[in-house]
């Protein structure tokens, strides 16, 4: 259980600060959302909203991106 945790704060920490970086945490809980709607929609017919799907797929979009552009940057 200590290595899970472990693994999930370097995920969820900034490479060049080493805190937890709230982008990825919030970009985390998205994608669960996503697979949350996903697993809803499909195996029990609850249906998802589309309009709520897209926003959170836009913010998983935009987290994704900006968290890729900042690897590349300079500090």
């Amino acid at each position: 259980m200590k290595k899970f945790v472990a693994n999930m704060k370097q995920m969820l920490s900034d490479d060049r600060y080493n805190t937890i970086s709230s982008k990825r945490v919030v970009t985390f809980i998205c994608v669960l959302l996503m697979c949350v709607g996903f697993i809803s929609n499909t195996f029990f017919g609850l249906p998802v909203a589309e309009h709520i799907y897209s926003s959170i797929t836009y913010v998983v979009c935009t987290g994704l991106g900006i968290t890729g552009i900042e690897k590349f940057s300079k500090p």
